[in-house]
Protein backbone atom coordinates (compact mmCIF):
# COMPACT_ATOMS: atom_id res chain seq x y z
CA UNK A 1 0.00 0.00 0.00
CA UNK A 2 1.35 3.31 -0.78
CA UNK A 3 0.98 6.83 0.87
CA UNK A 4 0.90 9.92 -0.57
CA UNK A 5 2.58 12.82 0.59
CA UNK A 6 -0.59 14.66 1.78
CA UNK A 7 -1.21 11.77 3.62
CA UNK A 8 1.97 12.07 5.74
CA UNK A 9 1.76 15.68 6.31
CA UNK A 10 -1.58 15.32 7.45
CA UNK A 11 -0.66 12.47 10.04
CA UNK A 12 2.24 14.39 11.12
CA UNK A 13 0.78 17.64 11.58
CA UNK A 14 -2.10 16.24 13.66
CA UNK A 15 -0.22 14.77 16.28
CA UNK A 16 2.23 17.47 16.38
CA UNK A 17 1.54 18.88 19.71
CA UNK A 18 1.99 15.28 21.42
CA UNK A 19 5.05 14.48 19.19
CA UNK A 20 6.78 17.66 20.64
CA UNK A 21 7.41 18.64 23.74
CA UNK A 22 9.51 22.38 23.68
CA UNK A 23 7.99 25.48 22.16
CA UNK A 24 10.97 26.20 19.69
CA UNK A 25 10.33 22.55 18.41
CA UNK A 26 6.63 22.99 18.06
CA UNK A 27 7.24 26.56 16.22
CA UNK A 28 9.56 24.62 14.09
CA UNK A 29 7.19 21.90 13.42
CA UNK A 30 3.96 24.28 12.97
CA UNK A 31 6.47 26.12 10.56
CA UNK A 32 7.35 22.70 8.36
CA UNK A 33 3.29 22.18 8.20
CA UNK A 34 2.31 25.31 6.44
CA UNK A 35 5.41 24.86 3.87
CA UNK A 36 4.37 21.19 3.48
CA UNK A 37 0.32 22.00 3.24
CA UNK A 38 1.09 24.89 0.61
CA UNK A 39 3.48 22.98 -1.74
CA UNK A 40 1.09 19.32 -1.39
CA UNK A 41 -2.01 21.88 -3.13
CA UNK A 42 -2.66 21.60 -6.92
CA UNK A 43 -3.75 24.06 -9.37
CA UNK A 44 -5.86 23.82 -11.89
CA UNK A 45 -8.12 26.87 -14.38
CA UNK A 46 -11.11 24.89 -15.03
CA UNK A 47 -12.91 27.46 -17.03
CA UNK A 48 -11.30 30.45 -19.00
CA UNK A 49 -14.20 33.39 -19.45
CA UNK A 50 -14.45 33.77 -23.35
CA UNK A 51 -16.13 37.23 -23.23
CA UNK A 52 -19.11 35.89 -24.90
CA UNK A 53 -22.52 34.09 -23.39
CA UNK A 54 -20.36 33.22 -20.89
CA UNK A 55 -19.31 36.42 -19.25
CA UNK A 56 -15.96 38.56 -19.12
CA UNK A 57 -14.14 39.88 -15.60
CA UNK A 58 -15.64 37.93 -12.66
CA UNK A 59 -15.08 40.39 -9.55
CA UNK A 60 -16.78 38.03 -7.11
CA UNK A 61 -16.52 34.75 -5.83
CA UNK A 62 -18.68 31.79 -5.64
CA UNK A 63 -21.30 30.30 -3.64
CA UNK A 64 -21.62 26.25 -3.46
CA UNK A 65 -25.07 24.40 -3.09
CA UNK A 66 -25.14 21.15 -1.14
CA UNK A 67 -24.57 19.19 -4.59
CA UNK A 68 -21.14 20.82 -5.04
CA UNK A 69 -22.48 22.83 -7.78
CA UNK A 70 -20.50 26.73 -8.20
CA UNK A 71 -22.70 30.06 -8.58
CA UNK A 72 -21.30 32.99 -9.51
CA UNK A 73 -21.36 36.28 -12.22
CA UNK A 74 -19.58 38.66 -14.06
CA UNK A 75 -19.17 42.20 -14.30
CA UNK A 76 -19.29 42.44 -18.23
CA UNK A 77 -17.90 45.31 -20.56
CA UNK A 78 -16.44 42.68 -22.80
CA UNK A 79 -16.21 44.31 -26.29
CA UNK A 80 -18.18 42.10 -28.64
CA UNK A 81 -19.67 40.56 -26.11
CA UNK A 82 -22.64 40.99 -23.27
CA UNK A 83 -21.22 44.08 -21.67
CA UNK A 84 -23.71 44.02 -18.87
CA UNK A 85 -22.85 41.00 -16.93
CA UNK A 86 -24.06 37.31 -16.77
CA UNK A 87 -24.95 34.93 -13.66
CA UNK A 88 -23.44 31.49 -14.38
CA UNK A 89 -23.55 27.95 -12.55
CA UNK A 90 -20.57 24.92 -13.01
CA UNK A 91 -21.56 21.65 -12.97
CA UNK A 92 -19.20 18.63 -12.43
CA UNK A 93 -19.16 16.44 -15.41
CA UNK A 94 -17.35 13.03 -15.82
CA UNK A 95 -13.54 14.07 -14.98
CA UNK A 96 -14.28 18.21 -15.89
CA UNK A 97 -16.51 21.04 -15.61
CA UNK A 98 -19.22 22.91 -17.74
CA UNK A 99 -20.23 25.88 -17.08
CA UNK A 100 -24.15 27.08 -17.51
CA UNK A 101 -25.05 30.86 -18.33
CA UNK A 102 -28.14 30.78 -15.87
CA UNK A 103 -29.09 35.07 -16.87
CA UNK A 104 -27.55 37.86 -19.14
CA UNK A 105 -27.96 40.98 -17.79
CA UNK A 106 -29.76 43.29 -20.35
CA UNK A 107 -28.55 47.29 -18.80
CA UNK A 108 -31.53 49.81 -18.31
CA UNK A 109 -34.56 48.27 -16.36
CA UNK A 110 -33.20 44.45 -16.41
CA UNK A 111 -29.62 45.64 -14.34
CA UNK A 112 -26.40 45.49 -15.73
CA UNK A 113 -22.94 45.21 -13.60
CA UNK A 114 -23.12 42.31 -10.53
CA UNK A 115 -20.18 43.40 -8.34
CA UNK A 116 -21.28 40.72 -5.77
CA UNK A 117 -21.84 37.20 -5.65
CA UNK A 118 -24.62 35.31 -5.40
CA UNK A 119 -25.95 33.74 -2.65
CA UNK A 120 -28.48 30.71 -1.75
CA UNK A 121 -32.02 31.90 -0.04
CA UNK A 122 -33.66 30.03 2.01
CA UNK A 123 -36.28 29.06 -0.77
CA UNK A 124 -33.32 27.38 -3.13
CA UNK A 125 -33.31 30.63 -5.28
CA UNK A 126 -30.55 32.71 -5.93
CA UNK A 127 -30.35 36.30 -4.73
CA UNK A 128 -27.86 39.31 -5.88
CA UNK A 129 -27.21 42.53 -7.14
CA UNK A 130 -26.65 44.58 -9.94
CA UNK A 131 -24.57 48.02 -9.11
CA UNK A 132 -26.07 49.99 -12.28
CA UNK A 133 -29.57 49.53 -14.22
CA UNK A 134 -33.22 49.52 -12.69
CA UNK A 135 -34.37 53.06 -12.75
CA UNK A 136 -33.16 56.45 -11.89
CA UNK A 137 -29.66 58.15 -13.80
CA UNK A 138 -26.94 58.10 -11.41
CA UNK A 139 -24.10 59.20 -13.62
CA UNK A 140 -22.52 55.31 -13.48
CA UNK A 141 -20.89 53.65 -16.72
CA UNK A 142 -24.47 52.80 -17.03
CA UNK A 143 -27.48 54.44 -16.72
CA UNK A 144 -29.76 53.46 -13.27
CA UNK A 145 -28.76 52.96 -9.99
CA UNK A 146 -28.85 49.62 -9.00
CA UNK A 147 -30.85 46.58 -8.53
CA UNK A 148 -31.61 43.22 -6.31
CA UNK A 149 -33.14 40.52 -7.86
CA UNK A 150 -34.04 36.97 -7.90
CA UNK A 151 -32.78 33.79 -10.36
CA UNK A 152 -35.01 30.73 -9.91
CA UNK A 153 -35.06 27.70 -12.51
CA UNK A 154 -37.29 28.19 -15.19
CA UNK A 155 -40.96 26.78 -13.96
CA UNK A 156 -41.32 25.11 -18.00
CA UNK A 157 -39.23 21.92 -18.67
CA UNK A 158 -36.05 22.92 -20.48
CA UNK A 159 -35.16 20.70 -23.23
CA UNK A 160 -31.66 22.19 -24.11
CA UNK A 161 -27.69 21.40 -21.81
CA UNK A 162 -27.79 24.71 -20.47
CA UNK A 163 -31.17 25.87 -19.41
CA UNK A 164 -31.01 29.66 -18.34
CA UNK A 165 -33.09 30.40 -15.00
CA UNK A 166 -35.87 33.31 -14.81
CA UNK A 167 -35.26 36.74 -13.07
CA UNK A 168 -36.88 39.13 -11.07
CA UNK A 169 -35.87 42.45 -10.02
CA UNK A 170 -36.99 43.04 -6.30
CA UNK A 171 -36.13 46.40 -6.25
CA UNK A 172 -34.87 49.31 -8.09
CA UNK A 173 -32.70 51.89 -6.24
CA UNK A 174 -33.66 55.88 -7.14
CA UNK A 175 -30.49 57.81 -5.83
CA UNK A 176 -32.41 59.35 -3.66
CA UNK A 177 -32.58 58.71 0.12
CA UNK A 178 -32.83 54.71 -0.70
CA UNK A 179 -29.62 54.59 -2.19
CA UNK A 180 -27.73 53.95 -5.17
CA UNK A 181 -24.79 51.67 -6.16
CA UNK A 182 -25.18 48.28 -4.09
CA UNK A 183 -22.38 46.50 -3.18
CA UNK A 184 -21.54 43.54 -1.10
CA UNK A 185 -23.23 40.41 -0.41
CA UNK A 186 -26.90 39.81 0.47
CA UNK A 187 -27.64 38.73 3.86
CA UNK A 188 -31.44 37.08 5.22
CA UNK A 189 -32.92 36.80 8.82
CA UNK A 190 -35.08 33.66 9.82
CA UNK A 191 -37.72 35.72 8.69
CA UNK A 192 -36.87 35.78 4.87
CA UNK A 193 -35.78 39.42 4.82
CA UNK A 194 -33.13 40.91 3.01
CA UNK A 195 -30.27 43.01 4.26
CA UNK A 196 -27.60 44.95 2.27
CA UNK A 197 -25.33 47.61 1.90
CA UNK A 198 -25.08 50.69 -0.80
CA UNK A 199 -22.20 53.01 -1.88
CA UNK A 200 -23.91 55.84 -1.98
CA UNK A 201 -27.10 57.36 -1.59
CA UNK A 202 -29.29 59.17 1.52
CA UNK A 203 -25.30 60.74 2.09
CA UNK A 204 -22.42 58.39 1.63
CA UNK A 205 -24.27 54.86 1.74
CA UNK A 206 -27.12 53.09 3.69
CA UNK A 207 -27.74 49.72 5.21
CA UNK A 208 -31.35 48.98 3.91
CA UNK A 209 -33.85 45.70 4.70
CA UNK A 210 -35.97 44.54 1.74
CA UNK A 211 -39.47 42.73 3.60
CA UNK A 212 -42.00 40.66 1.51
CA UNK A 213 -45.27 42.31 1.28
CA UNK A 214 -48.14 41.57 -1.01
CA UNK A 215 -46.23 39.65 -3.96
CA UNK A 216 -43.89 42.31 -3.83
CA UNK A 217 -40.66 43.98 -1.82
CA UNK A 218 -40.76 46.73 0.58
CA UNK A 219 -37.34 49.21 1.44
CA UNK A 220 -35.88 50.31 4.78
CA UNK A 221 -33.41 52.06 5.22
CA UNK A 222 -31.88 51.10 8.42
CA UNK A 223 -29.09 53.49 8.68
CA UNK A 224 -27.68 56.48 6.66
CA UNK A 225 -24.10 57.00 6.81
CA UNK A 226 -23.33 60.59 7.34
CA UNK A 227 -19.50 60.45 5.98
CA UNK A 228 -17.83 61.27 9.60
CA UNK A 229 -16.79 59.25 12.01
CA UNK A 230 -19.42 56.40 11.03
CA UNK A 231 -18.07 56.03 7.98
CA UNK A 232 -18.64 56.76 4.19
CA UNK A 233 -19.13 53.80 1.25
CA UNK A 234 -20.09 50.47 2.78
CA UNK A 235 -19.00 47.93 -0.11
CA UNK A 236 -19.04 44.60 1.82
CA UNK A 237 -22.66 43.67 2.95
CA UNK A 238 -23.42 42.94 6.20
CA UNK A 239 -23.60 39.58 8.74
CA UNK A 240 -25.94 38.55 11.91
CA UNK A 241 -25.34 37.44 15.00
CA UNK A 242 -27.26 35.27 17.43
CA UNK A 243 -28.85 38.79 18.94
CA UNK A 244 -30.35 39.84 16.07
CA UNK A 245 -27.27 42.78 15.80
CA UNK A 246 -25.89 43.79 12.22
CA UNK A 247 -21.69 43.74 11.43
CA UNK A 248 -20.00 45.39 8.63
CA UNK A 249 -17.22 48.23 7.18
CA UNK A 250 -17.05 51.12 5.65
CA UNK A 251 -14.42 51.87 3.02
CA UNK A 252 -13.69 55.63 4.15
CA UNK A 253 -15.04 57.72 6.89
CA UNK A 254 -13.80 56.95 10.93
CA UNK A 255 -10.11 57.24 11.59
CA UNK A 256 -8.34 60.69 10.34
CA UNK A 257 -5.21 59.06 9.05
CA UNK A 258 -6.05 58.62 5.19
CA UNK A 259 -7.65 61.38 2.93
CA UNK A 260 -11.45 60.46 3.92
CA UNK A 261 -10.64 58.65 7.23
CA UNK A 262 -9.48 55.06 6.91
CA UNK A 263 -12.42 52.87 6.77
CA UNK A 264 -14.53 51.60 10.10
CA UNK A 265 -16.01 48.33 11.39
CA UNK A 266 -19.51 48.87 12.43
CA UNK A 267 -22.78 47.60 14.90
CA UNK A 268 -26.30 48.39 13.95
CA UNK A 269 -28.79 47.34 16.82
CA UNK A 270 -32.42 47.31 16.25
CA UNK A 271 -34.26 50.55 17.61
CA UNK A 272 -36.47 51.59 14.86
CA UNK A 273 -35.35 52.60 11.84
CA UNK A 274 -33.44 53.97 12.09
CA UNK A 275 -31.09 51.50 14.18
CA UNK A 276 -28.56 52.69 16.25
CA UNK A 277 -24.81 52.36 14.88
CA UNK A 278 -22.09 51.82 17.12
CA UNK A 279 -18.61 51.97 15.73
CA UNK A 280 -16.46 49.61 17.15
CA UNK A 281 -13.08 50.30 15.24
CA UNK A 282 -11.72 53.72 13.94
CA UNK A 283 -9.20 52.63 11.32
CA UNK A 284 -5.84 54.93 11.54
CA UNK A 285 -3.87 53.77 8.41
CA UNK A 286 -0.69 53.32 9.97
CA UNK A 287 -0.23 49.65 12.00
CA UNK A 288 -3.93 49.00 11.76
CA UNK A 289 -4.46 49.33 8.02
CA UNK A 290 -7.43 50.75 6.02
CA UNK A 291 -10.06 50.88 3.29
CA UNK A 292 -11.63 47.49 4.21
CA UNK A 293 -13.97 46.52 1.66
CA UNK A 294 -14.84 42.95 2.25
CA UNK A 295 -17.58 41.59 4.72
CA UNK A 296 -17.05 39.64 8.14
CA UNK A 297 -16.91 36.22 9.55
CA UNK A 298 -17.64 34.75 13.02
CA UNK A 299 -15.39 31.96 14.79
CA UNK A 300 -17.34 30.07 17.68
CA UNK A 301 -16.62 32.80 19.88
CA UNK A 302 -18.11 35.32 18.72
CA UNK A 303 -14.80 36.65 17.57
CA UNK A 304 -15.39 38.49 14.09
CA UNK A 305 -12.43 38.53 10.87
CA UNK A 306 -12.24 40.76 8.33
CA UNK A 307 -9.21 42.23 6.18
CA UNK A 308 -8.32 45.88 4.85
CA UNK A 309 -7.56 46.60 1.41
CA UNK A 310 -4.27 49.03 1.91
CA UNK A 311 -4.43 52.24 1.12
CA UNK A 312 -1.01 53.17 -0.63
CA UNK A 313 1.77 54.41 1.12
CA UNK A 314 -0.36 55.86 3.93
CA UNK A 315 -1.22 52.18 4.96
CA UNK A 316 -0.86 48.50 4.53
CA UNK A 317 -3.00 45.53 4.00
CA UNK A 318 -4.04 43.75 6.92
CA UNK A 319 -6.37 40.59 8.28
CA UNK A 320 -7.90 41.97 11.51
CA UNK A 321 -9.78 40.31 14.44
CA UNK A 322 -12.53 42.19 16.40
CA UNK A 323 -13.19 40.41 20.25
CA UNK A 324 -15.43 41.08 22.34
CA UNK A 325 -13.49 42.87 25.53
CA UNK A 326 -14.47 44.36 28.44
CA UNK A 327 -17.94 45.52 27.50
CA UNK A 328 -16.64 46.52 24.56
CA UNK A 329 -14.34 45.37 21.32
CA UNK A 330 -10.45 45.28 20.60
CA UNK A 331 -9.39 45.04 17.40
CA UNK A 332 -6.09 42.87 16.37
CA UNK A 333 -3.84 42.98 13.24
CA UNK A 334 -3.50 39.26 12.83
CA UNK A 335 -1.17 39.63 9.81
CA UNK A 336 0.07 42.68 7.59
CA UNK A 337 0.68 41.77 3.79
CA UNK A 338 2.54 45.15 3.12
CA UNK A 339 1.64 47.86 0.81
CA UNK A 340 -0.25 45.28 -2.19
CA UNK A 341 -3.61 45.86 -2.53
CA UNK A 342 -4.94 43.13 -0.43
CA UNK A 343 -7.94 41.50 -0.10
CA UNK A 344 -11.11 42.53 -1.32
CA UNK A 345 -13.57 39.62 -0.78
CA UNK A 346 -14.55 37.94 2.97
CA UNK A 347 -12.52 35.69 4.30
CA UNK A 348 -13.45 31.79 5.24
CA UNK A 349 -12.73 29.68 7.97
CA UNK A 350 -12.41 25.85 8.09
CA UNK A 351 -13.52 23.66 10.63
CA UNK A 352 -9.73 23.60 12.25
CA UNK A 353 -9.94 27.36 12.20
CA UNK A 354 -7.40 28.30 9.66
CA UNK A 355 -8.27 31.90 7.69
CA UNK A 356 -8.34 31.44 3.68
CA UNK A 357 -8.87 34.36 1.35
CA UNK A 358 -6.98 36.10 -2.02
CA UNK A 359 -5.31 39.37 -2.41
CA UNK A 360 -5.69 41.14 -5.41
CA UNK A 361 -2.04 42.80 -5.80
CA UNK A 362 1.29 41.44 -4.03
CA UNK A 363 2.29 37.65 -4.12
CA UNK A 364 5.31 36.27 -5.43
CA UNK A 365 4.17 37.77 -9.27
CA UNK A 366 2.66 40.70 -8.09
CA UNK A 367 -0.58 39.80 -9.57
CA UNK A 368 -2.16 38.41 -6.52
CA UNK A 369 -2.48 35.33 -4.24
CA UNK A 370 -4.62 32.96 -2.50
CA UNK A 371 -3.41 32.35 1.04
CA UNK A 372 -4.20 30.56 4.39
CA UNK A 373 -3.18 31.65 8.08
CA UNK A 374 -2.99 28.84 10.30
CA UNK A 375 -3.26 29.40 14.12
CA UNK A 376 0.03 28.69 15.86
CA UNK A 377 1.43 29.76 19.41
CA UNK A 378 -1.03 32.63 19.78
CA UNK A 379 -0.32 34.39 16.22
CA UNK A 380 -0.70 33.14 12.91
CA UNK A 381 1.62 31.74 10.06
CA UNK A 382 0.94 32.60 6.45
CA UNK A 383 0.96 30.31 3.47
CA UNK A 384 0.83 30.85 0.05
CA UNK A 385 -1.34 28.22 -1.57
CA UNK A 386 -0.83 29.72 -4.93
CA UNK A 387 0.93 33.00 -6.64
CA UNK A 388 -1.28 34.09 -9.95
CA UNK A 389 0.65 34.53 -13.09
CA UNK A 390 3.18 31.74 -12.65
CA UNK A 391 4.68 32.14 -16.05
CA UNK A 392 4.42 35.70 -16.80
CA UNK A 393 1.90 38.39 -18.57
CA UNK A 394 -0.48 37.89 -19.92
CA UNK A 395 -1.55 35.03 -16.75
CA UNK A 396 -2.85 32.16 -18.07
CA UNK A 397 -3.61 30.79 -15.11
CA UNK A 398 -5.18 33.92 -13.95
CA UNK A 399 -4.70 37.54 -12.27
CA UNK A 400 -6.22 40.02 -9.81
CA UNK A 401 -8.21 38.00 -7.93
CA UNK A 402 -11.50 39.45 -6.08
CA UNK A 403 -12.86 36.50 -4.75
CA UNK A 404 -13.80 34.70 -1.75
CA UNK A 405 -12.81 31.37 -1.27
CA UNK A 406 -15.02 27.95 -0.82
CA UNK A 407 -15.08 24.81 -0.29
CA UNK A 408 -16.86 21.26 -1.66
CA UNK A 409 -17.45 18.46 0.81
CA UNK A 410 -14.07 16.79 -0.60
CA UNK A 411 -12.09 20.02 0.76
CA UNK A 412 -11.13 21.58 -2.74
CA UNK A 413 -10.46 25.41 -2.59
CA UNK A 414 -12.54 27.38 -5.54
CA UNK A 415 -12.51 30.89 -6.67
CA UNK A 416 -12.50 33.34 -8.91
CA UNK A 417 -10.06 35.83 -11.01
CA UNK A 418 -10.60 38.99 -12.50
CA UNK A 419 -8.41 39.09 -15.38
CA UNK A 420 -5.77 36.92 -17.11
CA UNK A 421 -6.87 33.03 -18.63
CA UNK A 422 -6.81 31.86 -22.14
CA UNK A 423 -8.75 35.40 -23.38
CA UNK A 424 -8.12 37.26 -20.74
CA UNK A 425 -11.43 37.57 -19.12
CA UNK A 426 -10.80 36.23 -16.01
CA UNK A 427 -10.75 32.44 -15.12
CA UNK A 428 -12.64 29.94 -12.41
CA UNK A 429 -10.32 28.01 -10.27
CA UNK A 430 -9.48 25.01 -8.13
CA UNK A 431 -7.24 23.84 -5.72
CA UNK A 432 -6.97 20.49 -5.03
CA UNK A 433 -5.51 19.44 -1.43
Amino acid sequence: MSISKSSLYRYFCRRLPAMLSTTAALAIGLGLCAVGAAKAQTYQVIHNFTGGRDGAVPRAGLSVDGAGNLFGTTFGIAPGGNPYGTVFEMKHVLTGWILNPLYDFGGGGDGAGPNARVVLGPDGSLYGTTTFGGQGSCNGFWTGCGTVYKLRPSPSVCHSALCPWTKTVLYAFSGGSDGLWPYGDLTFDHGGNIYGTTYAGGGPGTVYELTPTNGGWTETVLYHFSGGDDGRFAVGGVIFDGAGNLYGTTEEGGGRGCDFGCGTVFELTPSGPPWTENVLHGFQGAGDGAAPTGGFIFDGLGNIYGATTGYGSLADATVFQVTPSNGGWTLTTIYDFGNVEGPQGSLTMDAAGNLYGTTLGGGRYGWGAVFKLTPALGGWTYSSLYDFCAGGYPCADGAAPYSNIVFDSRGNIFGTASRGGTYSYGVVFQITP
